[in-house]
């Protein structure tokens, strides 16, 4: 049915279609070199956990305005960590830095008063300065000295207000805060500094920090921190003022109490934690000069990188041509930049891989230059065309670091088998039998989260059992969810990110999670048989119990074999089929089987801790870690599941 519409706005919006500016809400596909997520924090679980714990304790929304109830403990605790974070008396959270910038603005200037907004400052700042009804003042970007002449020419307001962002968000570039604070001091006025795509990656110097004249900060919790929200940080009366004039805070229902507890852990985190900034600023420098050689002109110094290309029109297509190849990018057009100003706007976060960064740089090299890029992979190396398949040598291994422990392998001979429940298993069992386990999950398809089951089922803490390497919306083969997402996953790269994993893991024990069953394709003549044996490892099957176990299982068997991999266990999930167990240990007399229930309602940890009660799994790992020499075959426990005399490769430690 259509609508009559107000006079003239089909027309404007056929004409703003017309200039290239029309703009789709649309889901990224590829790598992300696009977001704000500058750390990588906005998947970490433990970010998720203390969001549910408070959702739990305190409610999902507010309810109401912090003056009308809306506060919880979770919105004060998050407050008291970014004061203390940002070395500020006081901090007032509120649910977006936009309504922060517009709540620190209007209550700070009225009539009378003066502002003065670097002339490259965001919407929200532009905004606030016209709300407050003082005189607007806008400088040249980062122009000290024309600030300084427009300051003399406004000596005679009452209050006069220096805005700016310490890093510029489409630029990249940077303010001189301490060059400002001393101009401020110099000519009687305040410095507010807006620090959205500052905070987490780059500390205030203490000249900055102590200054006299640093009104306030507003850090918002959307970006590095990974959450939503921000802050208005400053000297307490400050704050307290905010609290008392900012309409924006005042009349606005309080952030939910989840993204309070959320923004707390994340301020941990980036504290605890440096090093994410220092790799999304290496990551950076590295992309810019892969870009430099690559002949282009980039800017900026933060993680943010500008490859600036006049055109709208331009901009666009370069842009989609680097999504072809597997990249979640965006052109960023006017008004949002200025007019000839539109650019690529590439954003590098601290969980990148460097293949990754270096199939962006080709990617954008080639596009710019209108040449035919190389599909990528989703994690960035080369697709080369697709070769016939030849069998993989057992210990032909991608070049990268290695780690001091061979990978516990759990492959299912089906999707939906119960590979998850076994993992949370064995990963019980190892920590019953010593080690220091973990579980690591290499490619996830569709809307279930592994890493989270098997975090709850296993007891483990948050930084043994990270989010999947790879995600794809869509349940399917991994070739299939690939291909729906725009990208194509490479076992190389896949195997080289599980070792780079490994490798930072030394002491623990991995238990890596397949996806799905043995065969499932990959990449274009590739599949997950491959991604196992380019790891190694101890392979343990799971399959299920009823009919039409016997060829699924065999065959996966026969598969590993082939390959040069060896199971030690397989586990048979759901009721119990005596005559299958038995045909099965027939033909392979000389692996360990092991049933599990499909328990009624779900698995639960308790329910694991009881099972391994009753099976010595446990026992049989941790005998099998005493071999005197890593490598060498040792006599096998004797177990119920297993016969007497069997010899097995020995744990990894």
């Amino acid at each position: 049915m259509s609508r009559a519409l107000p006079s003239g706005l089909a027309e404007e919006l056929a004409a703003w279609r017309a200039a290239g500016l029309e703009r789709r809400l649309e889901r990224g596909a590829g790598v992300d070199f696009t977001s704000n997520d500058y750390l990588g924090l906005r998947r970490d679980p433990r970010l998720a956990e203390a969001a549910a714990e408070a959702a739990r304790r305190f409610g999902v929304g507010a309810g109401a305005a912090r003056l009308l109830d809306g506060a919880t403990p979770a919105h004060e605790e998050a407050e008291r960590v970014a004061a203390e974070w940002l070395d500020a008396e006081a901090a007032l959270l509120l649910p977006s830095g936009y309504q922060a910038n517009l709540a620190v603005l209007c209550a700070l200037l009225g009539e009378g008063d003066a502002l003065f907004s670097d002339a490259l400052n965001h919407a929200s700042i532009v905004d606030g300065a016209r709300l407050t009804r003082a005189a607007r003042v806008v400088v040249p970007h980062r122009d000290l000295d024309a600030l300084d002449a427009a300051l003399a020419e406004h000596e005679a307001a009452r209050r006069r207000i220096v805005v700016v962002e310490e890093v510029y968000s489409m630029d990249g570039d940077r303010a001189d805060l301490a060059a400002l604070c001393e101009l401020c001091a110099r000519r009687d006025a305040w410095l507010v500094v807006d620090r959205a795509h500052a905070a987490g990656l780059y500390e205030l110097a203490p000249e900055v920090r102590d200054h006299e004249r640093l009104l306030a900060q507003v850090v918002t919790g959307g970006k590095a921190l990974g959450v939503a929200g921000a802050f208005v940080a400053g000297p307490r009366e400050v704050v307290h003022w905010v609290v008392q004039r900012g309409r924006a805070f005042v009349f606005t229902t309080a952030p939910p109490p989840p993204v309070a507890a959320a923004l707390a852990a994340a301020i941990r985190i980036v504290r605890a934690e440096p090093e994410r900034a220092a790799r999304a600023h290496a990551l950076a420098e590295r992309l810019r000069a892969q870009l430099r050689a690559g002949g282009l002109t980039v800017g900026g110094e933060a993680p943010i990188v500008p490859v600036v290309l006049g055109d709208t029109a331009r901009a666009m297509q370069v842009a989609e041509a680097v999504r072809a190849a597997g990249y979640a990018v965006r052109g960023v057009r006017p008004p949002t930049v200025p007019e000839g100003a539109a650019r690529l706007r590439l954003v590098v976060h601290a969980d990148h891989a460097e293949t990754e960064v270096d199939g962006l740089a080709d990617a954008v090299v080639a596009a710019v230059s209108s040449r035919e890029p190389a599909p990528r992979s989703v994690l960035g190396a080369p697709r080369p065309p697709a070769p016939a398949r030849a069998e993989a040598e057992p210990d032909a291994r991608p070049a990268g670091p290695e780690s001091a422990t061979e990978p516990v392998l759990v492959v299912g001979t089906d999707t939906g088998v119960g590979k998850t429940v076994v993992s949370a298993l064995l990963l019980r069992a190892l920590a019953r039998a010593g080690h220091a386990p973990a579980y690591l999950k290499p490619v996830q398809t569709g809307d279930d989260d592994d890493a989270a089951t098997v975090r709850a089922l296993a007891g483990l803490d948050d930084d043994a059992v990270p989010p999947a390497l790879v995600a794809l919306p869509l349940a399917a083969s991994v070739d299939q969810a690939a291909d729906d997402a725009g990208v194509v996953v490479r076992v190389g790269e896949v195997a080289a990110r599980v070792r780079e994993r490994l490798a930072a893991w030394p002491e623990r024990t991995v238990v890596v999670e397949g996806a799905g069953g043995l065969r499932v394709p990959f990449g274009p003549g590739e599949e997950q048989a491959d991604l196992f044996a380019a790891l190694g490892g101890r392979v343990v099957v799971v399959a299920r119990s009823g009919l039409g176990t016997l060829n699924h299982t065999l065959l996966t068997l026969e598969a590993l074999t082939t390959r040069g991999l060896s199971a030690t266990d397989v586990f048979l999930v759901g009721p119990r089929h005596a005559a299958n167990e038995a045909t099965l240990r027939r033909i392979h007399p000389d692996l360990r089987w092991w049933p599990v229930p499909s328990w009624k309602g779900g698995a639960t940890a308790a329910r694991l801790e009881a099972w391994l009660d009753e099976h010595p799994l446990a026992t049989v790992l941790a005998e099998e870690t005493a071999a005197p020499e890593p490598g060498l075959p040792d006599a096998a426990p004797t177990s119920p599941e297993a016969p007497p005399g069997r010899r097995s490769a020995p744990t990894p430690r």
